[in-house]
C-alpha cells in the first residue's frame, strides 16, 4: 500500500508508516517479516486502541485483509479463525453455526487479534476476559518462523495478551459455547442506591454493569441474564429511536454543545442523566452485548481489586466537581473474575473496571491524570489499550508474571523487530 497517514478510531493517535504490508496468507506475513531488516514492524487491526500501541513510522502490517473462519467443530466448540477477522464478523459467523463467545465487550469493530492483544473484556462476576476463551495461537516470529502454541507453552501464556510484542498472530483458536440468548434489563436507578449495594449488585445477573453520568443523580444499570428462549427483541422503530437517535445523534449533539460552551456541560450532564429510560428485551447474546458507537471519545480504564471499588468511586465523585474542564461522557463500571493470563488486568484477583471517557476534542489531560493517580494508589492496573501514565517499572510491580513475559519477548524477538516507542515505555526496550 502507498504511504499514508493512519489514525486510530478516536483520531487521537496518528502515524505515517514508511510501508504498509497487507497479507493475504501466512506466507505473505512471513515475507513481510523477513523483508524488514534494521527497522521495526507493527501489526495493526481496526485501530480501536486509544494508545499508540499500533502506531509506527516504520513498517506496518495491516491484518484486516486476512479474515474468516478456517475450521469449526460444533461438537467441541473449537473454532480456528484468521487474526484479522472482526468480532462483528466472527459473532455473525459463529451464530450461523449455533455457537457463541461466552462473554464480550460492548464494541465489536476490533479484530480478534487486536482485541486479544490489549486484553479486551466484558462484564460478569464469574467470567473472564476474551483471552480466557483462547486455547491456541499461531504466530510468525521475528525470524520469520511460523509457530503454533497452546496451553503449557510459555509463548502461549505470554501471547494470549501479547501487545503485538511477540510476533504477528495469524490464527486464534477459541473455545466457544452453544449459542445462547440474553434477557436484558436496563433501567435508571438512584446512584446512591447503586453505590450502597455494590457488594451484591454484580451478582444479581450473569452480566451486570452501570453507567454514571457525572453531575447527575441517576445511574443506568444494565443486567443481562442468560435464558433458554429469547424474549422478543426491541421493535425496530424503538431500537432506532433509542440507540441511533437518543444514544448517538442526540447525545453527540449534547457533547458538541458542551465542548463548545463548557459552562453548559454541567446542566447538560444532568439532562442526560434525567432522560434515561427503562427497557427490557431479549436477543441472541452478541446482539445484546454489543452496541454501535458513533460518538467519538477518548478513554482511560483501570482495573482495581473488586474490594477497592467503592473507595475508588468515592474519590472519583469527589474529583469531578473540582476539575477545571467539565466531563461530557459517562463513567462505566464492570467486573470480571480472576484469571491466570500473565498480562491480564484481572490476573490473580476478582476485578472491577472503572472506565472514564471524554468527548473527543474536549480537554481530558487533567481528568485522566487525576483519576489515574486514584486508581494507581488503589493497586489499579491500566487497560493496555487505553490511555494511562504508567511505565514499565511501575507496571512490573503490578503483574507477578511481568518479568516472565519480558523473558519470552527477549527469546522470540531479541532485536526488537516488533517494538515501537509505546512498547518501550510500557515494557521497556526489547
Amino acid at each position: 500500500m502507498a504511504r499514508g497517514v493512519w489514525r486510530n478510531w478516536s483520531g487521537t493517535v496518528t502515524a505515517t508508516p514508511a510501508r504498509v504490508h497487507v497479507p493475504r496468507s501466512v506466507d505473505d506475513v512471513v515475507a513481510a517479516v523477513r523483508a524488514v531488516r534494521g527497522s521495526h514492524l507493527r501489526p495493526r487491526g481496526s485501530g480501536h486502541s486509544f494508545t499508540p500501541l499500533a502506531a509506527t513510522d516504520a513498517h506496518a502490517l495491516d491484518l484486516r485483509g486476512w479474515t474468516g473462519i478456517e475450521s469449526l467443530d460444533t461438537t467441541t466448540g473449537r473454532v480456528r479463525v484468521r487474526a484479522g477477522t472482526t468480532l462483528r464478523a466472527l459473532n455473525a459467523a459463529l451464530d450461523a453455526h449455533g455457537l457463541a463467545l461466552e462473554n464480550l465487550g460492548d464494541i465489536d469493530v476490533q479484530t480478534i487479534s487486536g482485541a486479544l492483544a490489549t486484553g479486551t473484556h466484558g462484564t460478569g462476576a464469574r467470567l473472564g476476559g476474551l483471552a480466557t476463551q483462547v486455547v491456541a495461537l499461531d504466530l510468525v516470529l521475528a525470524d520469520g518462523t511460523p509457530v503454533a502454541c497452546s496451553a503449557g507453552d510459555a509463548l502461549f501464556e505470554a501471547a494470549r495478551i501479547g501487545l503485538g510484542a511477540l510476533g504477528v498472530v495469524t490464527h486464534v483458536t477459541l473455545r466457544c459455547v452453544p449459542a445462547f440468548a440474553l434477557r436484558a434489563s436496563e433501567r435508571p436507578e438512584p446512584l446512591e442506591d447503586v453505590l450502597a449495594h455494590l457488594d451484591t449488585l454484580f451478582d444479581e445477573a450473569d452480566h451486570v454493569e452501570f453507567y454514571w453520568f457525572p453531575y447527575g443523580a441517576q445511574a443506568l444499570v444494565k443486567r443481562n441474564q442468560r435464558v433458554d428462549d429469547p424474549p422478543a427483541p426491541l421493535h425496530p422503530v424503538r431500537r432506532f429511536v433509542e440507540y441511533d437517535v437518543v444514544e448517538n445523534a442526540a447525545f453527540g449533539a449534547l457533547c458538541r454543545v458542551g465542548r463548545a460552551f463548557p459552562a453548559t456541560a454541567v446542566p447538560l450532564g444532568r439532562v442526560a442523566s434525567g432522560v434515561l429510560s427503562a427497557r427490557e428485551y431479549g436477543d441472541r447474546s452478541h446482539r445484546v452485548f454489543t452496541t454501535r458507537r458513533r460518538v467519538r471519545f477518548a478513554e482511560s480504564e483501570w482495573a482495581v481489586p473488586r474490594a477497592r471499588l467503592a473507595g475508588v468511586l468515592d474519590e472519583l465523585r469527589a474529583l469531578v466537581p473540582r476539575l477545571e474542564h467539565p466531563v461530557l461522557f459517562p463513567v462505566e463500571v464492570r467486573v470480571a473474575a480472576a484469571d491466570d493470563v500473565w498480562l491480564s488486568t484481572a490476573h490473580g484477583r476478582d476485578t472491577a473496571y472503572v472506565a472514564i471517557h471524554q468527548y473527543v476534542g474536549a480537554p481530558r489531560a487533567e481528568y485522566f491524570a487525576a483519576f489515574g493517580e486514584i486508581a494507581a494508589a488503589a493497586g489499579g492496573r491500566p487497560h493496555w489499550g487505553k490511555e494511562h501514565h504508567l511505565d514499565a517499572a511501575a507496571l512490573a510491580e503490578r503483574y507477578p508474571r511481568f518479568e516472565d513475559f519480558r523473558r519470552v519477548r527477549r527469546d522470540v524477538d531479541p532485536s526488537g523487530l516488533f517494538g515501537n516507542e509505546h512498547l518501550d515505555r510500557v515494557l521497556g526496550p526489547a
